[in-house]
């Protein structure tokens, strides 16, 4: 049902701030990155060393999901995405255990699909199960070896 963990995702006020430390203190690559007017927040993957990411998720506007998590701090682990080869089956797999979830989107011509585990049935994490391809949100600079494959 898993291949791999693909990101953590780190929920911050300050975006650039953020950015500037994981990009210019530890070297991190920028990467894919976009705004999601619906749910009011930007996100920008980073790749390191042996390609491991992070995601960087911050409020674009009152009214974001994001509100409540960034409250009474400044930032957080918000969640680990895990990938998936087909979210339909993750789906019934966790229907068939009785674990529920929520949240199904598709995304940029359902290259992206996603589901979410909340975290009181995830042991106190929130995981996002997702069936894309890793390459498609590399930068440029940083792909996968040729020999792997998903």
């Amino acid at each position: 049902m898993i291949l791999r963990i693909d990101h953590v995702s780190i929920a911050v006020k300050n975006q650039e701030k953020a950015e500037r430390f994981f990009r210019d203190v530890l070297g991190a690559v920028e990467g894919t990155s976009a705004a999601d007017p619906q749910t009011r927040f930007f996100w920008k993957l980073f790749s390191l060393g042996d390609l491991s990411r992070l995601e960087i998720i911050s409020p674009t506007g009152m009214g974001s999901f994001l509100d409540n998590f960034l409250k009474d701090k400044e930032a957080g682990i918000h969640h680990i995405t895990l990938q998936t080869p087909d979210i339909h089956q993750a789906m019934s797999n966790l229907k068939e255990k009785g674990i529920p979830f929520f949240g199904y989107r598709e995304y940029h011509g359902g290259i992206w699909k996603e589901i979410f585990i909340h975290p009181r049935d995830a042991f106190g994490v929130l995981i996002q199960l997702a069936e894309f391809h890793p390459d498609d949100w590399l930068s440029s600079e940083v792909k996968l070896p040729p020999h792997t494959k998903w």
